[in-house]
């Protein structure tokens, strides 16, 4: 499927699930996510509130909060222990500092490729995760979604070698691989919440930063930054995360129809966005990104760095986490 596809599906969607069953027989929940309606993560959430509706015959109404109208990423996970948000897509790194593990996900080159990602997160280390995270947090992490890499995008300079980094001033978010990384590819990183990134990026507080490939296209970054460099350092998804406090307002058939709603919105979306990345890329080069591909072993070594160094510090369970990831499919 082609990015006019995403486009047509999530424009043509309704913004709230109508039902005709009374108000007082209802169940609502408030999906809120950063990005906009007919972005990927609207893809996730237009399947999900049509399935949820489908699944319980209009008994549970999801209603879409596109582009932060409920929270912000850097809030959300706070925001649901505390019950006043029911839902929310909050990228992993957003998500690390409510919960430290996730970061064994946000490590750079820790996945060979999506299907890697994949095997992981739906397999035993993701369930892992998926109940720790419900442990210690109190919030359901339902499930992880599409598998989108991220690239790196800057206004000064075309990136060829890790060199070319140096110096530059690189959004990040408060995130503290991410910082590690950048610092290790030679970078200045700048952490900064979500919400401030465009503006920065026009006035020059920061010189580029990194997103998941159709993030850069939906909040149109290519109006700002002139350079794409092809780097897939690091490989990111959204988790579809849920409050205790909706969760528990369900009765138990409705959970299971929410989550098997989730599930199949998480399947849609993969499909829809797998094939992707190229067009997208390629509609940034024609609105006047120029894209370079560089070489990787330097930012791969730099990478193994940082890895070595959070598995020293984070104590066992975050290392056997890592040489379990390592591991998968090898």
């Amino acid at each position: 499927m082609g990015i006019t596809i995403i486009r047509a599906v999530c424009t043509a969607a309704t913004i709230a699930t109508v039902s005709a069953l009374p108000v007082s027989a209802q169940v609502t929940m408030n999906l809120g996510w950063a990005t906009p309606i007919d972005s990927s993560n609207g893809v996730f959430a237009q399947k999900f509130a049509e399935r949820v509706e489908e699944l319980t015959n209009g008994e549970v109404v999801v209603r879409l909060r596109p582009s932060a109208q409920i929270a912000t990423e850097d809030d959300a996970v706070r925001a649901m222990q505390i019950g006043s948000v029911d839902g929310y897509l909050v990228s992993v790194n957003n998500i690390s500092p409510n919960f430290p593990l996730m970061d064994v996900f946000v490590l750079p080159y820790v996945f060979r490729d999506a299907q890697h990602a994949i095997s992981v997160i739906d397999g035993e280390v993701g369930q892992f995760i998926r109940e720790r995270f419900l442990e210690d947090t109190g919030v359901h992490l339902v499930t992880y979604n599409t598998i989108e890499v991220r690239d790196f995008y800057n206004t000064e300079r075309p990136v060829n070698t890790i060199e070319d980094l140096r110096g530059l001033k690189i959004r990040v978010p408060q995130n503290e691989v991410m910082i590690a990384t950048f610092r290790a590819f030679g970078a200045e990183p700048v952490p900064m919440a979500w919400s401030e990134t465009p503006t920065a990026l026009q006035t020059g507080t920061i010189d580029g930063a990194d997103n998941g490939t159709s993030v850069i296209l939906d909040m149109r970054f290519y109006e700002f930054a002139d350079n794409l460099a092809i780097l897939e350092h690091f490989t990111g998804f959204t988790p579809f995360l849920a409050s205790e406090r909706f969760m528990s307002s369900l009765s138990e058939e409705q959970v299971e129809h929410v989550r098997q709603a989730a599930l199949d919105a998480q399947e849609h979306q993969r499909a829809v966005m797998q094939a992707q990345t190229d067009e997208i890329r390629a509609t940034l080069e024609r609105n006047g990104m120029a894209i370079t591909r560089p070489e990787r072993e330097d930012f791969i070594a730099a990478a193994m760095t940082v890895q070595d160094s959070f598995a020293n510090d984070k104590g066992d369970t975050f290392r056997d986490l890592l040489e379990r990831i390592r591991a998968a499919g090898s």
